[in-house]
């Protein structure tokens, strides 16, 4: 199944519903990174988050996402835009750590001592910046945390990634439920029943689950309307170019150093590895 998401409205257009398929593009992370299975579903759930809040934006703003809970995955990163694609990292792909019932222990590989960073790059240098302390850092539970009290929306997250024994991602996917404002208590109720119910999300996926039909597994007879469906990609759009304010921000010292001792510099993507190289001519001219 391709990557794809889906927005709806359900429980008489009082909760918005965003669920998505991200199982390559997660595998893709993975590839690019190398990960160890739970730095591979703690990256992942990272992504498939990221990806959904970029489905709430518009034109050309980008959202930026950063974990940082002090565990032994260190910082994670990853940014979308309003068009499906996004990109990420973990600081240390190699990590894995397991319950003893052999469940993955991404809250410990992620750690709970740190917070979750939202920053919304709203176009025209208008920014938006939310700042939560993790909750449990199994990601989830951290964005409903961030949802409810930094923009103030009350929310339930689901993301779920299912990694096998060869180190493949096999299922990947997540949901992002919103009351809206107005809504019954007798539509809050029946949304809490619906939760409590429902399979995890990595099941649903691995059973073939399209996000349509996880649409109305969560809705029931609550009514659903689809509004819209995007396809989804890991997708970086680096190129060299972009490198060179970071090598000009070094200062014309450093770069005499890069010239002299390695006639050269070379240049690699955090999000997906690409190596760029520059020769000791252009590096001459980023000193001017």
């Amino acid at each position: 199944m391709k990557d794809y998401l889906v927005k709806a409205l359900a429980f008489g257009g009082e909760v918005r519903i965003y669920v998505a398929h991200t199982t390559n593009l997660v595998q893709k992370a993975n590839q690019i990174a190398s990960c160890y299975p739970t730095a591979a579903a703690a990256l992942g759930r990272t992504l498939t988050a990221t990806v959904m809040m970029g489905s709430m934006l518009k034109g050309r703003e980008t959202v930026t996402v950063r974990i940082n809970g002090g565990g032994p995955i260190g910082l994670i990163v990853a940014d979308a835009d309003a068009f499906g694609h996004v990109r990420g990292y973990a600081a240390n792909p190699r990590v894995h750590l397991q319950y003893d019932s052999g469940k993955l222990n991404v809250g410990m590989a992620v750690g709970n001592a740190g917070d979750l960073f939202v920053t919304k790059d709203l176009g025209l240098k208008d920014y938006f910046t939310g700042q939560v302390p993790l909750q449990t850092g199994e990601i989830g539970d951290d964005f409903t945390y961030y949802f409810t009290k930094s923009e103030q929306i009350p929310s339930a997250v689901g993301l779920g990634v299912l990694v096998s024994e060869e180190n493949a991602v096999i299922a990947a996917g997540g949901f992002i439920l919103q009351v809206l404002p107005g809504a019954s208590e007798t539509t809050i109720v029946a949304l809490e029943k619906a939760l409590s119910n429902i399979e995890p999300v990595s099941e649903m996926v691995s059973e073939g689950l399209t996000p349509e039909q996880i649409v109305e597994k969560i809705a029931g007879d609550g009514g659903v309307k689809i509004l819209d469906t995007m396809d989804l990609a890991f997708e970086c759009g680096c190129n060299k170019e972009k490198f060179e304010p970071g090598l000009i921000s070094l200062g014309a010292t450093e770069l005499e150093n890069m010239i002299q001792e390695d006639n050269g510099a070379e240049t690699v993507c955090h999000y997906c590895k690409q190596r760029y190289q520059f020769t000791a001519e252009e590096l001459e001219n980023l000193k001017r």
